[in-house]
Parts: structure tokens; C-alpha cells; sequence
């Protein structure tokens, strides 16, 4: 079956918007505007959840197979990026001393200064980071700030194959259960207005049920309109939809409400979700309209979004380096062009070095599986 360029265009495309989120984001608290910082979330990480159930089918051994082999190629990476980080503690410590190793984290933030700096391998995070559970890495921390969404990425796609192998005729219940709970997680404070409701007064579950309540919906969703289009008459109508709901904030509650955007993202709330049904519905209109004809560099990084994924979190943390010297030494527009220019060619000179370590790792693997493979036929 032949590849469709525009999957990979818009996966590449996604993928620089999430490079200009980190920043502004992160590096970006130093020098760019809050309404700037607000603007990059319009194109997010539920476009790569959309583009997912694009993309995917029912057939459960090939969707585990391909999550087996991305979870070993994030531990290729995390792997990698621990003994990274170990040597640069070991080096600095020892030719710089602790002052100038705290000095150099204070860099990303009086936050991400470490209580303690230490030159003994801290194991146990490494086995947290095998498991998914994102402990910082001190030197490069905006790599672990991006790593919450594979998280939700395998627990949906895990959900989502069973749903469409299993209850095939039924994915627009399981669509309307998605929103319907995301809804209620939003609302719950208002249920207990109505009589018949009394609730705890908590207003959203904790932990991954409703990043997963909002992004399977949008996976299921979108595997609907798998080789569909939405019809012309439509996209006016749906369009107008999202811009008077956005007239609608303003008026009524100015910009200031768009400044906790952010806050709204971890867990999804409501203002995030309308925010991201811009690029959504966006993603839904060209999909079947637009036509790639040739490979280019944003498809050749969305051919290669993971690994450009966990560039971007290594790149995203080293830019800091360039920011703190250079802000307030020229326009903050003209600072965040540069830096955002400067994050992308780092991201792709890392993608392709962590490219070459991920096949490297797998010759590894395939080489140890040989040696420990059992004779056939041996016995006692």
C-alpha cells in the first residue's frame, strides 16, 4: 500500500509545532509574552493522537508488535540519555565542583536545581524511566517534561485496537462514553446544583483517566473518518462554530482566561479542548483535499517523529544556553526566530545521531538474542 504523504506532512508538521511549544514554553519564560506562549498550544499533541487512529486498524498482534518495538526503542533512548546525563555529573563535579554544577542547572530554573548532585549512578531512575514513570533528568529536563504523553499514547492505542477488533459496530458508543466522561469530568462541580447529585467535591479524577477519557475519543474519532471527507458545506458551518465560542470568551472573559490556558492542558479541560479543535478540525478538512506528491523535509520528520520526539526534549533543554546570554539584547520576536531556528537544527542533527544509536541498539539485541537462543534439537 502506498504511504500517504500527507499522514507524514502532518505528522511533521505537528512535530515542529511541538519543538515552537517548547520554545516558548520552557526556555521561553525567560523573554517571550504570555499571549504568544498561549498561541503555540492552538497546534498540540491531540493533532498526533488524531493522525494515530488515522492511521490505525483492528488487527491487535501487529498494533502490539509496533508498540514492543517503540517501548524498546524508548528504552534505547532512555537508556542513552541516563549514562548522558551520569558522565556530565561525573565530569562536572570533578572538574568544576558542586557550586558550578548548581550554578549550571540554575539555568532551566530555580526548580530544577537538584537537592543533591551526585557522582553514583542513580539505578532506580532508570527503572522508573523503563516504566513510565518520568522522573527528572537534571541536565536535560524538558526530556521528561514531553514523555507524559507516550504514556497515554500506549495506554489508548491498547484500548483502541481491542475496541475496534472486538466491538467494531459499536466505536460510536464507545466515542459518545469518551466525550460523554471527558464532559462530566468537567462539569462534575455543576452536578451538584441538581438535587438528585451528591457528589465529593473533587472535580476531576486523578491520574490518566481523563487523558485518556478525551484522547481515545479523538482516536476513535478519527479512525472513523479514515479515508473520508468532510463535506464542503460543512467546514463553514464548523468553523463558525469554533470562532463565535471564541468571541464568546473574549467578550465575556477577556484574555486573562486564555493566560491559564496552560493549566488547563495537564489534565484536559474544557478551554484546552476547545483550543485544540482548531488544528483538529483543521487536520480533518485537508485530510482527503491535500494532496503531497513528494517527500520534503517535514515528511522526512514525520516519517521519523519518535525520534525527533526525543530530540526535541535534549535540543529544548541545550537552547537554554543560548537564551539567558542573549535575552534582552535584542527584540524578544527576533530572539525567539533565532532560538526556534537554532532548537529545530539541533533537533535534527540529534534525531539522526539517535537514528543511528536506535539500529545500533537493535544489531545489539538481535546479536545477544543469537548467543542466548537455545540449540534446536540440543536436550539433556
Amino acid at each position: 500500500m502506498k504511504r500517504d504523504l500527507y499522514i507524514d506532512f502532518a505528522k511533521g508538521f505537528a512535530t515542529l509545532s511541538i519543538i515552537f511549544i517548547h520554545t516558548a514554553y520552557w526556555s521561553g519564560q525567560y523573554y517571550v509574552p504570555g499571549e504568544v506562549r498561549i498561541l503555540s498550544l492552538l497546534i498540540d499533541v491531540p493533532l498526533f493522537y488524531a493522525l494515530s487512529g488515522l492511521t490505525s486498524g483492528a488487527n491487535v498482534e501487529k498494533t502490539l508488535y509496533r508498540l514492543l518495538k517503540l517501548q524498546i526503542t524508548y528504552m534505547i533512548f532512555v537508556t542513552f540519555l541516563f549514562f548522558l546525563d551520569y558522565f556530565f555529573k561525573v565530569f562536572g563535579l570533578n572538574f568544576f565542583g558542586l557550586e558550578w554544577m548548581k550554578n549550571f542547572y540554575g539555568t532551566f530554573g530555580s526548580k530544577y536545581v537538584p537537592t543533591s548532585i551526585s557522582d553514583v549512578p542513580q539505578w532506580q531512575n532508570l527503572g522508573n524511566w523503563y516504566l513510565h514513570q518520568y522522573t527528572n533528568a537534571d541536565s536535560f529536563p524538558v526530556v521528561m517534561g514531553s514523555f507524559w504523553y507516550l504514556k497515554v499514547y500506549f495506554i489508548l492505542t491498547v484500548f483502541g485496537v481491542l475496541i475496534l477488533k472486538f466491538f467494531s459496530k459499536h466505536i460510536t458508543w464507545f466515542i459518545g462514553l469518551c466525550f460523554g466522561l471527558t464532559l462530566i469530568f468537567n462539569l462534575y462541580p455543576l452536578l451538584n446544583l441538581l438535587p438528585f447529585f451528591d457528589f465529593p467535591p473533587q472535580s476531576y479524577p486523578s491520574g490518566q483517566v481523563g487523558y485518556v477519557a478525551f484522547y481515545l475519543g479523538i482516536f476513535l474519532l478519527a479512525h472513523q473518518l479514515k479515508g473520508k471527507k468532510i463535506p464542503g458545506k460543512w467546514i463553514p458551518f464548523l468553523y463558525g462554530i469554533l470562532i463565535f465560542i471564541l468571541l464568546f470568551l473574549f467578550w465575556n472573559f477577556g484574555k486573562e482566561l486564555f493566560l491559564k490556558m496552560n493549566k488547563a492542558k495537564f489534565p484536559p479541560k474544557l478551554l484546552y479542548i476547545f483550543w485544540s479543535s482548531f488544528s483538529l478540525l483543521t487536520l480533518f478538512v485537508l485530510y482527503n483535499r491535500v494532496k503531497i506528491s513528494k517527500s520534503n523535509l517535514i515528511t522526512y520528520i514525520g516519517k521519523n517523529a519518535i525520534f525527533f520526539y526525543f530530540a526535541q526534549g535534549i535540543s529544548s533543554s541545550l537552547v537554554y544556553f543560548a537564551v539567558v546570554p542573549l535575552q534582552g539584547k535584542m527584540p524578544w520576536w527576533l530572539l525567539m526566530i533565532l532560538i526556534y531556528l537554532l532548537n529545530v537544527g539541533l533537533a535534527v542533527l540529534i534525531a539522526t545521531g539517535l537514528k543511528k544509536m536506535d539500529a545500533f541498539g537493535w544489531k545489539f539485541l538481535e546479536l545477544l538474542r543469537k548467543k542466548t537462543a537455545s540449540v534446536s534439537g540440543s536436550g539433556i
